[in-house]
């Protein structure tokens, strides 16, 4: 379940992309594997400790033929030297720069042969690494994790390119105005601890940062009894164990430095108040909270779900009108925890107001507890949550990782005996203990005035680059002897799918690797075209108002049934159900119900008009807004409907009847595709689904929903001006005239791969490996029925903007004018073709693929006719698609970026 429920989700998205991420976590009454099992499905688990310490965890998970790995070093942000906070992220970036067995050129073209699927993160208390690939390439990433647990390089050379990589990332987090309040609030919550600063760094650490500190520091932490080596997917576990101890086993272990507690200091209220560039304003409260390691984690947790609970009173300030979102999100990390309330006002809006009623509702809980049955609510959803890891490959590794590496359990399902020990005493204990007015951080986020377009002053810039070098990597022979042979992937697999007698379309995929069933559900719809002039925004309220549930259980009502059998529920344009296997006929129900006699409640809908056309008024004039708006209008004629937007007096004029027509003429089974997977048949799949959307009617005739083909586009410069960025972020696009369906499609996915698809691509190489200018850079082909188009994005200091763009518009003129080697067309052939079971490694990813195809109007097996394509691919096609198509002189220039100073 989500910590947030939040109609706009602007705030809610935010806090989530950088917030550390943690589910669950306690040290009280695990349960015996013999408990464990009887209450949640139990994949075959292997542990085993090498003489040299390493803790290894293997998980069998036949979802599908990928294995991934995870190594978490327990060292982070928190163990840096004094005064340089991101030694930990430097080293985490140069661990992809060479070890003593693999080059940086020679991982990065390994990397990219097993599927470009890999990447690392850092915490404060843990660094982590991961790699997923086809499962039987497991021994490669075993020994690319070995061989960087002992001998990396760090050379001087490397790390002087990485620094300025690095430095962009910086740059790019602080042009982030959630990034900058949480960075505050850290500081004064953990001031004058190793958690006052968060694992980023700082540039002025970077500058100052050697590579013989960088040594030390990978000499103190990196090695084997300070690691733990998580391995899921579709291994056998004992085979899996014998390898490892074959490649880890050598290694040896080392003391350990001593670490310094987080203790953190008394601590007094504050206010603070900021600008932010989100089309809403903000008002939050934050305090300390328990760590995941903390006996209280667990009541801690349930405190958090509970108040974010839909039917607590804190949610209650959207159907009220007084907020225009809320939520209250819970950050725990292994020695510390922040819990942050918040709630969102229109720009212009009393932002004291509303934050005198937030601190109200909060201190009244906290006078007065929390109610039972949100407990009880929040309880049945954690442990139902604990089922739903198996889902995914990388989820399931995720949560192994978190639980032993970070919160030092022995099992994720050890929360299952936490969970339920928690009372109620405890939880309004921790309540009054911690939520203290008085140690709170007030703030107030106000949305500033910028954003206009103004005109680009040109490319400039003198500098010449030579060429990168096309030289073929040369791998080790273990790893050239494993990836030499270049071979299809395994057949994608087929759900057994259906069209009812009303039009819709069903697709079940039986998967038996937990006890759940998830649907997934799309309407295929499009606003541009369906809204009726004048009543731009209606899709918009449509979609907001099933908020507010049915006619038979209203908004209140059907949050608790959902809490009653601990499902998961979304109605609307797309609509979603996860449910456990025994709930899956009573949590349908109620979705179905939900669906297709949602209450569009006439008080509801007057509160929900207002707080859009409030709303509007903010995104009118945010930069983010601007920034897509420049973008279409540098790509499509001026009279196209997707420029169609909504104004707030408009919005304002909008009636409940335009709402219900437009839902009956647009919400249609036959645009409707439902998608079910997990431990279901399809038979029994299909009664369900017959029984609860089998009588629904189709209104009129079918829409036409294909906007019409567009010409190419010209080149155009825009600049739209955001004064919280500190970095330029870029967008170079253009329109061709081409379709989906075309089958050069599939040699420009291969010439995209080479271009800017991955770590070893020619934009990441030339724009980051080699000069440092940005930290991320990709390009991508973006395709409807009727309309393609091209863009390359990257982020970047403005006085690096120039130069960046020269060395893209030259890697794509390259590939225009000359056919790439042999050795480069194979890497990127084996990148696509050893990623595509990566696609299928999660029942989501499964369902999104097979939804994201119908709404293209392809064929369910395109994995596979777009394997055979590029396994067949020829250096010649890839030019000849390139030199077709792409037009680099009439690729638009679009900036979000700093204001002059």
């Amino acid at each position: 379940m989500s910590h947030t429920f939040s109609r706009f989700a602007l705030l809610a998205a935010s806090f989530l992309t950088i917030l550390p991420a943690a589910r669950a976590a306690s040290t009280s009454s695990p349960l015996s594997p013999s408990e464990a099992s009887s209450e949640i499905s139990s994949a075959p688990v292997l542990r085993a400790t090498l003489p040299n310490g390493l803790r290894v965890v293997i998980i069998q998970n036949r979802l599908a033929p990928v294995v991934q790995t995870m190594v978490n070093y327990e060292v982070g942000g928190a163990d840096t030297p004094k005064g340089f906070p991101g030694t930990a992220h430097a080293l985490e970036h140069m661990m992809f720069n060479g070890s003593s067995t693999l080059s940086r050129d020679q991982l990065s073209t390994l990397s990219a042969r097993l599927g470009n699927d890999n990447n690392a993160d850092t915490t404060s208390d843990v660094t982590q690494y991961y790699f997923t690939a086809p499962a039987s390439d497991l021994d490669v990433l075993l020994k690319i994790e070995a061989g960087r647990m002992e001998g990396l390089t760090l050379a001087d050379k490397e790390w002087q390119h990485e620094k300025g990589a690095i430095e962009q990332e910086v740059s790019r987090d602080l042009s982030s105005p959630i990034y900058r309040y949480l960075s505050q609030v850290r500081s004064i919550l953990y001031h004058n601890t190793p958690y006052e600063h968060d694992a980023l760094g700082t540039r002025a650490s970077f500058d100052a940062t050697t590579t013989q500190q960088l040594r030390q520091f990978y000499q103190n932490w990196y090695a084997p009894n300070n690691a733990v080596l998580i391995i899921a997917g579709d291994i056998a576990p004992q085979q899996t164990l014998e390898k490892v101890k074959a490649i880890f086993g050598p290694l040896s272990s080392r003391p350990l430095p001593p670490r310094v507690p987080v203790t953190p200091q008394s601590l007094k209220a504050q206010k603070l108040s900021l600008p932010t560039d989100l089309p809403i304003g903000l008002v939050t409260m934050a305090w300390r909270m328990p760590s995941q390691r903390d006996p209280l984690y667990a009541a801690a947790t349930l405190l958090s779900d509970a108040l974010a609970n839909e039917r607590a009173e804190l949610f209650t300030l959207v159907p009220q009108g007084k907020a225009l979102e809320t939520g209250f999100l819970y950050s725990p990390e292994a020695q510390g925890g922040i819990a942050t309330a918040y709630a969102g006002f229109p720009k212009g809006g009393n932002a004291n107001a509303l934050q005198a009623q937030m601190a109200h509702i909060l201190e009244n809980y906290r006078q007065n507890g929390i109610p039972q049955e949100l407990i009880d609510a929040a309880r049945q959803r954690e442990i139902a949550a604990l089922e739903f890891n198996a889902n995914s490959i990388s989820g399931l590794a995720d949560s192994w990782s978190q639980a032993v590496a970070v919160q030092h359990l022995n099992n994720p399902q050890d929360m299952i005996a936490a969970f339920r020990s928690v009372t109620k005493k405890q939880v309004d204990e921790l309540a009054r203990q911690w939520l203290e007015p008085q140690q709170a951080i007030t703030a107030i986020l106000t949305p500033s005035d910028s954003g206009h377009p103004i005109s680009d002053k040109g490319f400039g810039g003198t500098e010449s680059f030579s060429t990168p070098p096309t030289n073929n990597v040369t791998l080790p022979d273990w790893a050239q002897k494993a990836l030499a042979r270049l071979t299809l992937p395994p057949a994608s697999p087929q759900p057994v799918s259906t069209v009812l007698p009303n039009g819709l379309r069903l697709l079940v995929q039986p998967e038996h690797v937990s006890h759940t069933v998830e649907l997934f559900g799309s309407i295929r719809q499009n606003p541009a075209l369906e809204q009726p002039k004048g009543k731009e925004g209606v899709a918009g309220l449509t979609d907001g108002l099933f908020l507010y549930g049915s006619h038979h259980h209203d908004r209140l009502a059907l949050a608790r049934a959902l809490d009653d059998i601990s499902a998961d529920e979304n109605a609307g344009s797309s609509f979603s159900l996860s449910t456990l296997t025994q709930n899956f006929s009573e949590g349908l129900a109620l979705l179905a119900e939900h669906e297709l006699d949602p209450a569009f409640p006439e008080k509801a809908f007057l509160i929900t008009r207002e707080q859009a056309a409030q709303a509007q008024i903010g995104t009118l004039q945010s930069p983010g807004y601007h920034f897509g708006r420049a973008l279409r209008k540098a790509l499509v004629p001026s009279t196209d409907p997707t420029l169609r937007e909504a104004s707030p007096e408009g919005i304002r004029h909008i009636t409940l009847d335009d709402v219900k027509r437009y839902y009956a003429t647009t919400y249609r089974p036959d645009l409707t595709t439902i998608v079910v997977i997990g431990d279901i048949t399809p038979e029994k799949a299909r009664q369900e689904i017959e029984k609860t959307f089998g009588q629904w009617k189709n209104d009129g005739p079918t829409p036409s929903l294909d906007l019409p083909p567009l010409p190419d586009s010209h080149a155009s410069q825009a600049v739209i001006h955001d004064p919280g960025r500190s970095q330029d972020k870029v967008t170079l696009a253009e329109t061709l005239s081409m379709n989906v369906k075309n089958p050069d499609r599939h040699a420009l996915a291969v010439g995209n791969e080479i271009l800017g698809d991955g770590f070893s691509s020619r934009l990441m190489q030339d724009l980051r490996v080699r000069t440092g200018y940005v930290y991320g850079v990709g390009s991508a082909f973006d395709y409807s029925r009727t309309r393609t188009s091209f863009s390359v994005g990257f982020g970047a200091d403005p006085d690096k903007v120039n130069k960046a763009q020269k060395l893209a518009l030259a890697d794509i003129e390259m590939l225009r004018q000359k056919p790439v080697s042999p050795e480069t067309l194979d890497l990127a052939k084996a990148t696509l073709l050893r990623s595509q079971p990566m696609g299928r490694a999660s029942f989501s990813a499964l369902a999104g693929t097979w939804l994201s195809y119908i709404d293209l109007g392809l064929p369910l097996d395109t994995p596979d006719q777009a394997a055979r394509a590029i396994y067949a691919m020829t250096p010649q096609e890839v030019q000849a698609a390139f030199h077709r198509w792409i037009r680099p002189a009439d690729m638009s220039r679009i900036i979000l970026g700093p204001a002059p100073q």
